[in-house]
């Protein structure tokens, strides 16, 4: 297994021009060796290009990128060394999956025995050996995406790179791919990069995520620091469901909401500064009677949305807060007989509440 302190990749200031268009801008990123990295973000936000970069197939128009101990900014594609899978397989339809495996060895010219062993290993592991003679139209999508898995660690590269490699495929299948992909990392120890738009698949499958819009890093973190702590609005917008709560700070502690007081953390942020308070769904407490605490109020619920091992319930408190959101289990629901039109007494703890300022 690589040593998972040493850095394997380096990018410095790395930036991409097309034309006028700046799509990555002036980023630096360090990956460990053997770590399980995610670019995470909407479409456009540059992690595309920032994979490409890395392979060089759209070199960086400038900045620098170190691989392993070597400058590999200029080296062309062949000198690189990654093995890399697309979204649409890019599978050679006229050879058999034996021969797309066996393709990169080949061209190595290795002993017809050493490719076959290989091949054969790659094959079984990840649980296509008696799929060997077929041709890639005769296997299902996630089939295919299991083959060109195995034609690009063939050749054993020190770095894999995951082009959006699931969203071409169905729900069931993603889930079951994203395990064996995990496993097949954790079993390999092969630094890889995956690129996606889906948060899910960061969340269940990344060592550490990059958090990426408008060609530059947003945050960088375990899943569970990029969830439970963003560290802006965007990636707390855009990692899982947030409620946005417009105030303003009053005084140590206290975020003013129209006439509603609500106690938080404000470190930091200077009194009379406008901000967003934000509490995710999960983190609502609701309560059967009203307790005493500064952060309940009284909602009225709006409507429920059943999705399948929980209810999300749309809900309106006083002037402030008239958007919100709560989730609450399903033995919660029907022990309360929550119905659109409820009153409920919610509360917003005080440690699930993040605060950032409102930028001007």
């Amino acid at each position: 297994m690589p040593d998972s302190n040493q850095v394997y990749l380096r990018i410095e200031n790395l930036t991409k021009h097309f034309g006028e268009f700046v799509a990555v801008s002036d980023l630096s990123l360090e990956i460990n060796s053997g770590e399980f990295i995610c670019f995470l973000g909407p479409s456009g936000c540059g992690k595309t290009t920032l994979l490409r970069a890395i392979a060089g197939l759209d070199p960086q128009t400038a900045g620098r990128i170190n691989q392993a101990g070597k400058d590999i900014s200029d080296l062309p594609v062949s000198e690189r060394d990654f093995g890399i899978v697309f979204q649409s397989y890019a599978l050679f339809p006229n050879l058999t999956v034996y021969q797309n495996v066996a393709y990169g060895l080949e061209n190595q010219r290795l002993p017809r025995q050493e490719i076959h062993k290989r091949v054969t290993d790659l094959l079984e592991l990840v649980g296509l050996p008696e799929q060997i003679e077929k041709y890639p139209a005769q296997l299902s999508g996630g089939q295919q995406q299991r083959v060109a898995l195995s034609r690009a660690l063939a050749t054993s590269p020190g770095l894999l790179l995951l082009d959006e490699p699931l969203s071409a495929l169905d729900a069931r299948v993603r889930s079951s791919l994203r395990l064996e992909i995990r496993a097949l990392h954790q079993n390999l120890g092969i630094t890889t990069i995956l690129v996606t738009h889906d948060q899910e698949e960061a969340l269940s499958m990344a060592d550490r995520i990059v958090v990426m819009d408008q060609g530059r890093i947003e945050q960088v973190g375990t899943p569970i620091e990029i969830y439970s702590n963003p560290a802006s609005p965007f990636v707390a917008d855009f990692i899982g469901v947030m409620n946005f709560i417009h105030g303003e700070v009053t005084s140590p502690g206290l975020v003013s909401i129209e006439e509603k007081t609500l106690k938080c953390n404000t470190e930091n942020i200077p009194e009379k500064s406008n901000v967003r308070v934000t509490v995710r769904p999960e983190d609502i407490l609701c309560h059967s009677e009203l307790i005493e605490s500064p952060n309940t109020l009284e909602v009225k619920v709006k409507s429920l949305e059943f999705l399948g091992s929980f209810y999300r319930l749309f809900i309106s408190g006083p002037t402030g807060f008239e958007e919100l959101m709560a989730d609450l289990s399903i033995k919660q629901v029907h022990e309360q007989n929550i119905t659109p039109e409820s009153t409920l007494n919610i509360e917003l703890p005080t440690n699930r509440l993040l605060i950032f300022p409102e930028i001007s």
